[in-house]
């Protein structure tokens, strides 16, 4: 009886020892197995590694080969720059259309207003040259006062590719014949009116360096597309007054337009700013621009597609006043005109817009 419970009890001790060792043996063994995975992970994030190593080589080597592909067109695009008349006329006609396709949208498609600026955005882009200042030629005889005021078209600017285009004229304004001047004018107002138009010169070839300078700097984006076109045009011509229009266009998925206007007043040979044609001390701001808010509401009575910010929700896009600083013009008939580049006091699609105030609204405070 004591044999058969000591061998029992035997029997017991040794299926525990032999139970103990099997779950040393299976824990021996997933330790193994974990071990080999990691191994095995971090073999194969090596070779990853090495995958995407190879991976950066081939397209560092690809963006060399496209790099020197763009250096290459570049270069032969600029060797090439020269534009066919029918080339030419092909750009207007884009600028053109462009606007008129702006201008054909509805006031609903707009959502963002957009503030221009007369000092170049973005790009922008506007006006330059590549050609020598000796070779200039005349762009338009504009006799005032025996010929003494004159533009020329300074130096023009011409880019022709599949996906970027620019034509680009810079006018200069110069002072024809200074001894027909002085017989009609003071020894002040010829040193004014030189001074004066050496300014606006300078101004508009610091307008065409920078312009340019962007343009040719978008080149580099192969998927890319720009459109540039700049003119002027000769608003007035009085013995009064001289006035110079720079008319600025990109078009890059849609086209934009802005201005410039330079005044010159004929009698003192200075440019002429606003504040000029009032009396001094004359409010000039206030009749003016509730004169722009009258002829606003009217158009929009009267048109359902024209479109400014008057009462709009957003009461910091609403137009309230003018300024010292906003461009205008005097016009043939001697009356003031004030200018807005697109986006200023209206969504983009009613592009640049004027209002010219009438006489009896200013006349009490003119000079």
């Amino acid at each position: 009886m004591i044999s058969n419970f000591s061998e029992k009890k035997k029997t017991r001790e040794n299926a525990q020892a032999d139970s103990l060792l099997l779950k040393n043996v299976q824990e021996e063994n997933e330790q193994l197995k974990n071990t080999q995975e990691k191994n095995e992970q971090l073999k194969n994030a090596q070779e990853d590694s090495v995958l995407l190593n190879n991976v950066q080589e081939d397209l560092e080597s690809v963006e060399m080969i496209q790099m020197e592909q763009v250096l290459h067109r570049m270069r032969d695009e600029y060797n090439s720059h020269e534009m066919s008349n029918e080339q030419v006329n092909k750009l207007k006609k884009k600028m053109k259309e462009a606007t008129m396709d702006n201008r054909k949208k509805k006031a609903g498609q707009w959502a963002v207003k957009m503030a221009a600026t007369a000092a170049g955005l973005l790009g922008v882009i506007v006006i330059l040259s590549n050609s020598s200042a000796s070779i200039a030629h005349a762009m338009g005889q504009v006799p005032v006062l025996g010929k003494i005021v004159e533009v020329v078209t300074f130096r023009n600017y011409e880019y022709e590719s599949e996906r970027n285009n620019a034509v680009v004229e810079v006018p200069e304004i110069v002072v024809d014949d200074i001894a027909d001047l002085t017989e009609s004018q003071d020894e002040q107002v010829q040193e004014n009116l030189l001074q004066t138009t050496e300014e606006i010169n300078a101004e508009i070839q610091q307008i065409t360096d920078e312009i340019i300078a962007e343009f040719e700097s978008n080149l580099q984006y192969e998927e890319g597309y720009q459109d540039v076109m700049v003119e002027s045009e000769v608003l007035t011509q009085t013995e009064e007054y001289f006035t110079l229009k720079l008319i600025c266009y990109q078009g890059a998925g849609s086209g934009y337009q802005w201005n410039y206007y330079y005044t010159i007043d004929l009698s003192t040979g200075e440019k002429l700013q606003l504040k000029d044609v009032f009396v001094e001390g004359a409010d000039y701001i206030t009749p003016i621009s509730d004169n722009i808010k009258q002829q606003m509401q009217e158009q929009m009575d009267a048109d359902e597609m024209v479109c400014y910010w008057l009462n709009d929700e957003i009461e910091e896009w609403n137009f309230k006043s003018i300024t010292e600083e906003t461009s205008f013009y005097i016009n043939e008939a001697g009356n003031v005109v004030i200018c807005f580049n697109e986006g200023d006091v209206a969504p983009m699609y009613m592009g640049c817009v004027e209002f010219e105030i009438p006489e009896d609204v200013l006349a009490d405070i003119r000079k």
